[in-house]
């Protein structure tokens, strides 16, 4: 494993967001894809090599991992440009979908790819190799589904080739991966909350408490029941209810009431959350509020996510406080503190941080695959030494 590089990535449902190395590296890339062809047009091909690649990732992908092997993409900002984009749809399983592999080998590729890490080079040619730590919804792993995802990444070796992509163009990774581990959400956010990088404990307080955790993300929401230092799965739920389909609706009737086609469901969060002009968008050159129709929908379904937390509160009446995490929660947040106010006045904190919350799973596979390398690294190494021994 000496040569191998950690990636620790949360496949959103808004976003991808990666870190590599020694935390040396990080990527965010929209969860958008787009079939394309081989040679997409392109004004200025000269001045390609200038442009960011997070803004031109146009790939092959070849894995045997995938359903539809051999296609050609345009990933992330580059596909929300494309009049055929597709984004993740409410019921779809995280773990048996061809976009979150396409997502996650195009991560990586491009931080072989950025980084060079040591990797062997031939011809144009990365051999890269990884460990990966990564995350499913907590109703996946229940049914069994973390298993299956696994073991279409290990074991193969997935090839991404660059195509019109800045800087990269003509670049291939080979990625093999020397260790995959998949965790459930709820527990990835419990660590995350009371441990460090190094392992080390950072929220005594907080360790031995009966939490829920309530995960929002955009096509699901997970609640993790943490008991006794671990999640405690006969109670840990999974609902199939996230902001995603919120988002289309706003973004319907902002396109239906004004006539401006927003590009992707990333567009509809940006007027949500930015700090000036909130909830405003431009209509041929005036500044507009769609705050009615942003407050109406959001409250909606704000309603329906304090309904999950105090049923699952009711189940758990033992439980002294509830964290809302995930890029759901970022936005829902001032909503449900109204309710909660007005309504039962449960426990509850939310990230201040947004930052913070949106790369908590991230930041939480980082902490996990970490630990595991280093328990591996010591196994490993009188092992070496004895191999050593007995060679001289």
């Amino acid at each position: 494993m000496t040569n191998s590089r950690i990636a620790a990535i949360d496949v959103g449902n808004d976003s991808l967001k990666g870190i590599f190395g020694k935390m040396d590296a990080e990527v965010n890339i929209p969860n958008v894809i787009a079939r394309d062809v081989e040679d997409r047009p392109i004004i200025g091909i000269e001045e390609l090599d200038t442009q960011d690649p997070l803004d031109g990732i146009h790939i092959r992908v070849h894995s045997p991992a995938l359903k539809d092997n051999n296609a050609i993409y345009r990933v992330g900002n580059l596909a929300t440009k494309s009049n055929n984009s597709t984004e993740l749809d409410p019921g779809s399983s995280k773990s048996e979908e061809d976009q979150t592999l396409v997502m996650l080998f195009a991560s990586i590729a491009l931080d072989a790819a950025r980084n060079g890490s040591g990797f062997k080079k031939n011809n144009n040619v990365i051999e890269a190799n990884y460990t990966l730590g990564t995350g499913l919804p907590l109703r996946e792993v229940k049914e069994g589904k973390d298993v299956g995802y696994r073991s279409r990444l290990v074991g193969s070796v997935h090839q991404v080739e660059f195509l019109v992509t800045p800087r990269y163009q003509g670049i291939k990774v080979n990625i093999k991966f020397d260790e995959v581990k998949v965790y459930p959400e709820g527990f990835a956010a419990f660590i995350n909350l009371v441990m460090d990088n190094n392992s080390n404990i950072i929220n005594k307080d907080l360790i031995d408490k009966r939490i829920l955790i309530q995960d929002i993300g955009g096509l699901s929401t997970d609640i993790a029941v943490i008991k006794d230092r671990k999640v405690d799965d006969d109670k840990a739920q999974g609902f199939n209810l996230g902001v995603s389909e919120s988002l289309e609706l706003i973004r319907e009737e902002i396109r239906s009431r004004h006539g401006i086609e927003l590009d992707s469901r990333r567009d509809v969060v940006e007027i949500i959350t930015k700090k000036n002009d909130r909830n405003h968008i431009m209509v041929k050159g005036s500044r507009t509020s769609v705050h009615d129709i942003v407050d109406r929908i959001m409250l909606e379904l704000a309603k329906k996510q304090y309904r999950h937390l105090r049923n699952m509160w009711q189940k758990n009446s033992q439980t002294e406080i509830c964290y809302f995490i995930g890029g759901g929660s970022s936005v829902l947040k001032e909503y449900i503190k109204t309710l909660n106010n007005n309504l039962d006045g449960y426990n509850i904190d939310f990230f201040e941080d947004e930052k913070e919350s949106i790369w908590m799973m991230a930041n939480a596979y980082y902490k996990l695959i970490g630990d595991f390398t280093r328990k591996t690294q010591k196994q490993q190494a009188p092992k070496e030494e004895q191999k050593l021994a007995k060679t001289k």
